[in-house]
């Protein structure tokens, strides 16, 4: 017996506001394109990658500590408008359909 299990294995990631581990199928993974986050809901931008709750809470955080320029290793400050718009909108959806 070689340890393993059976039980699939779940990738994890970390969000960059909160600095919780989550399965990767709950983050969101961010992109930088340019001088803006962009959010990446399949994951199949090219690019390094960062991940985040999509809650207000965990955004917050993130733009307060520049994780974003950070984990993304860009240069300078990046653009979350899109981005924030994209979680807003994700948002008021989950609300909706509870």
């Amino acid at each position: 017996m070689s340890g393993r299990t059976h039980a699939g294995a779940c990738p994890e990631r970390t969000c960059v506001g909160c600095r919780e581990r989550a399965a990767k199928s709950e983050l969101l993974r961010i992109v930088a394109i340019k001088d803006a986050c962009v959010p990446d809901p399949r994951g199949t931008l090219p690019g390094r990658g960062a991940y985040v709750h999509p809650v207000p809470v965990c955004l917050d955080q993130a733009v307060r500590r520049r994780a974003f320029t950070r984990a993304l290793r860009a240069q300078g400050a990046l653009d979350t408008n899109a981005l924030r718009g994209y979680v807003e909108r994700t948002t008021v959806a989950e609300q909706a359909t509870r």
